[in-house]
């Protein structure tokens, strides 16, 4: 597409009135005043426990790739004579912790989901107080590896 034909489509979208969109609250009855619950809403307690279930179950599959990472980093031995050996083990830590991480994630994500199938009663800033505790707890690492480190 153009960018003449780009700037038209925005000039038209502007002289029709654009539409104003909110995606966090539905319409009342009466039509646009935001803030107000039309009462339609449901919600399948099934489907958010199904769903905790499955974000629990990534954990396997995690915890298979970090055996893997262990089995794979086994034998490395001392590391002291090589810089590459070191340089090795330094990504290898990284990336256990950030393996571990992803693994307690979804157990506590998971258990957030199926909660919340189960007790609906939460208002929403409670479940967003929840959730921003876990990006707290579950904040990801800086990189390693690559930065000259004095040598």
């Amino acid at each position: 597409m153009a960018w003449d034909e780009w700037d038209q489509l925005k000039a038209d979208a502007v002289a029709s009135g654009s539409a104003q969109m909110q995606l966090n609250q539905a319409p009342s009855e009466g039509g646009t005043q935001a803030g107000a619950a039309s009462g339609d809403l449901k919600s399948d307690k099934r489907a958010w426990v199904k769903a905790g279930e499955g974000v629990i179950g990534l954990k396997a599959g995690v915890g298979e790739a970090l055996t893997k990472l262990a089995d794979g980093q086994a034998g490395l031995g001392d590391t002291g004579g090589s810089r590459s050996a070191a340089a090795q083990k330094e990504l290898y830590e990284s990336w256990r912790r950030y393996v571990s991480d992803v693994s307690g994630r979804c157990g506590a994500l998971g258990g957030l989901l199926q909660k919340a199938g189960h007790d609906l009663s939460k208002s929403d800033q409670e479940v967003k107080a929840e959730v921003e505790k876990l990006e707290v707890k579950y904040k990801d690492t800086e990189a390693v590896g690559g930065q000259a480190k004095g040598r």
